[in-house]
This record gives structure tokens, C-alpha cells and sequence, in this order.
């Protein structure tokens, strides 16, 4: 249930590419026409198809879709690059289709920041003048851009950076140049379009993980319209992911329910080539931990585990840290007087936003893994069959979706 106020919707949006966009074809669109049938009658190429949804106040919202599904056109609507044919924008409450073009001037600068895919850095300026130069359009004062430029790229981890030129650094160092220029205005909201789409895969995962630290490291943390063509991308940094394709939108919804709930065959189809490891996270499984200290006797130990219908349990020391676990297997050999951290097994820790694939790599001993937070206090554990469980539900998924194609080929 969200509970966080809308900071951008989206109504009703309409984007058709011709001359007379809002005659013959428009009318067709609303008809229920396909997108292949208005370009042939018309010569006119729809590229939003009445887009509906809302984007939350410091989510990060992930248009995905391939080449020529509309994200691209639909992020440039919010903020009137490109003019919608019909449908509204709506951010904070103002309906930005309606503004003038002085409001719009404003609007653009004081509201939004955008990322693209290329750098289009300015090569011979260095970086602190590129990073500054939307301040210095703003009318600041030199100290005051310098101040802001030198904290957007300390937080993109280019601090001593400031007096090279683009020319000297790499592809990726470019593309944190052009991040930190949108932060440097700190708005509220960033557009980023394709904007590591041509980085090196190694690279690009590492801006990933740059967007994600630093979005969690701002106390007034930025709305984020991110576009990408890479659901493996999508599903790794958005809050929500919106799947086009032909200008329309197939599906909403948080990482986990595009990948274990695809609502079509389009998405279903797409969900096949995820790495699920990669996506799902250990919160996915956690479930409540039973827990005893150390010096529980391992009778009374039994007698918890039989009550609560488990095969194990985890013994914590007073601070309720994991000391190790303890199986029904060890309980057989263990005298019941025994205080229980004699016999308890030691358990690998993990955090609850830790990727299932690399919580699976701990579960060699067959233990349960302890999921703590970031004290290291026990907040819920995670049995090593419910992980296989999880990952193998997508393939599920997928086998399904290869069954009923070959059913359709036979008919």
C-alpha cells in the first residue's frame, strides 16, 4: 500500500509524431487502433498510447521497453522536450502541459535535472565548470557554484577531479560528470535517459550501484524517472517498474511482482532471460526467527522447536546477535542438561536487501542463514530449501510460457 505523496502523474498521455497529430490519427488511436494500422492509413507514428500511472516522492520509477516502445518520447514529456498531443503532466499539483513558455523556462530549472545517454559534456571546460555550468545559467555566484559542483562530485566519487578535462577520463568517470551536473541543482526530480546504457557492463553496474547509494544517502532524496531498454537494469534499481512496448504500457509494479506476476505474455517473455538470483532479495524468504540464548538447556531448546513446528532454531547471545544454530539432527546426540551453545552450529549472517543469488552461495552447510540488520541484531532467518524454492519459481513461470507456445505451434 503506498502511503508517500504523488509527486508526478502522469493522465491520460498522449504522444502521436506527424503533422496533423491531432486529426485522423488521434481519432483512430482513441478507436482502439494499433499502432502499425495508424502509421499505415495516417503516415503518423504513435509513440505514447495513453499512459496512465503516478510516481511517488523519492521513488525510483523505471520506464523499461526496447527500441521504439515510447520511454524515451514519455520521459521527455514530463518536462515538455517533447509536446504531448493530448493527456496531461501533473507535478506537485501543476499541470505542466498548461504552463507558459517563461513557466516552462522555470520548471525545467528549478524542478528537474536531466541525465542522457550521452555525455554531452563540454570538452574544453574541465570538470568543475561542466559540472557548475547549469548553476552558472541559474545566476549564482562563482564561490556558490564552486561550492556545489565540488559536493555533487564528491558524491559521485570524483573528488580531485575537478581540474581535468573530459578528454582525460574514461567512459564511466564522463558519465559521473554528467550525474553530478544534474545533482548540482539538486532538484527535485532527475530524468535520467538511457544514461548507462553505454557503459561497459562492469562500469555500468557500478553507476547502478553509485545511483542506489547515493539516493539512499540524501536526506531529501530525488524522484528518479530512470529509462532503460535492460530489465536485468530495471529490476535492479527501480522501486517500480512500467514495461512499454508500441506506446503502451503493459505492466507496473515493484521488481518482484514483474518477475513472479508477469501480467502478460510480453512481459512473461521478457521475465525469461532475468537472472532471478540477481532481482529477488533475501526479504523474499525471511521468515520469523525462533530463537533461545546459550545457556538454554537443550531439553527446554527441543520443546521450543516442537512448539513452534520447526526443525531448527537460532541461539543469540544477550544482545540478541547470532551466536550459531541448533537442528533437531544435533539434538539427538546432545545430552538435554547441556546448556545449547555447546551444540550450536555456527551460521553465516546476512543482510535482508541481499540478493538471493549470493545468499544461495551460503548455504553450503544446510544451515538456516541469520538475517540481521545493521547492528547485527537477528531480525528473521531464511532456510536454504525456501531460496531454491523462490529461484525456481521463475522457471516455473518460464516453462509454462514455453508449454503454451508449443501448444499454439501445434494448433
Amino acid at each position: 500500500m503506498h502511503t508517500l505523496p504523488t509527486k508526478i502523474e502522469i493522465r491520460n498521455l498522449v504522444k502521436i509524431f506527424g503533422d496533423e497529430a491531432q486529426g485522423d490519427a488521434l481519432k483512430l488511436l482513441k478507436g482502439g487502433a494499433s499502432k502499425n494500422r495508424i502509421q499505415a492509413e495516417t503516415g503518423h507514428v504513435v509513440g505514447v498510447d495513453h499512459a496512465d500511472f503516478q510516481v511517488e516522492e523519492g521513488e525510483i520509477f523505471v520506464v523499461m521497453g526496447l527500441s521504439g516502445s515510447g520511454k524515451s518520447t514519455l520521459i521527455r514529456c514530463v518536462n515538455r522536450l517533447v509536446e504531448p498531443t493530448a493527456g496531461q503532466v501533473i507535478v506537485d499539483g501543476v499541470d505542466v502541459t498548461a504552463l507558459s513558455s517563461r513557466d516552462l523556462q522555470e520548471f525545467r530549472r528549478s524542478k528537474t535535472g536531466m541525465v542522457f545517454q550521452h555525455f554531452a559534456l563540454f570538452p574544453h571546460q574541465n570538470v568543475r565548470a561542466n559540472v557548475a555550468f547549469g548553476l552558472k545559467v541559474k545566476g549564482l555566484g562563482q564561490d556558490a557554484r564552486n561550492q556545489a559542483a565540488d559536493e555533487a562530485l564528491a558524491m559521485v566519487g570524483l573528488a580531485g577531479y575537478e581540474q581535468s578535462f573530459p578528454g582525460q577520463l574514461s567512459g564511466g568517470m564522463q558519465q559521473r560528470v554528467g550525474l553530478a551536473r544534474a545533482l548540482a541543482s539538486q532538484p527535485d526530480i532527475l530524468l535520467m535517459d538511457e544514461a548507462f546504457s553505454a557503459l561497459d557492463p562492469l562500469i555500468r553496474r557500478q553507476m547502478q550501484d553509485e545511483l542506489l547509494t547515493i539516493q539512499q544517502g540524501l536526506a531529501n532524496r530525488n524522484t528518479i524517472l530512470f529509462i532503460t531498454h535492460d530489465l536485468n537494469e530495471a529490476l535492479r534499481v527501480g522501486s517500480r517498474v512500467c514495461i512499454m512496448k508500441d506506446g503502451a504500457i503493459h505492466q507496473i509494479g515493484t521488481p518482484e511482482d514483474i518477475l513472479m506476476r508477469p501480467e502478460t505474455d510480453y512481459v512473461a517473455e521478457f521475465v525469461q532471460d532475468v537472472d532471478q538470483g540477481r532481482v529477488l532479495l533475501v526479504s523474499n524468504v525471511t521468515e520469523p526467527a525462533v530463537t533461545v540464548t546459550g545457556e538454554t538447556a537443550v531439553a527446554a531448546a527441543i520443546g521450543t522447536m516442537d512448539r513452534a513446528n520447526r526443525d531448527s532454531l537460532h541461539v543469540v547471545d544477550n544482545e540478541g546477535r547470532p551466536i550459531g544454530a541448533f537442528t533437531i539432527r544435533a539434538a539427538a546426540r546432545a545430552p538435554g542438561s547441556d546448556p545449547i551453545s555447546k551444540h550450536a552450529k555456527p551460521v553465516e549472517s546476512v543482510a535482508s536487501d541481499m540478493m538471493l543469488a549470493k545468499a544461495y552461495q551460503r548455504c553450503g552447510g544446510g544451515l538456516p542463514l541469520a538475517v540481521v540488520d545493521e547492528g547485527g541484531k537477528l531480525i528473521g532467518s531464511v532456510n536454504p530449501l525456501e531460496i531454491l524454492a523462490e529461484l525456481g519459481r521463475v522457471e516455473s513461470i518460464s516453462e509454462k510460457l514455453e508449454q503454451a507456445k508449443a501448444k499454439g505451434t501445434q494448433r
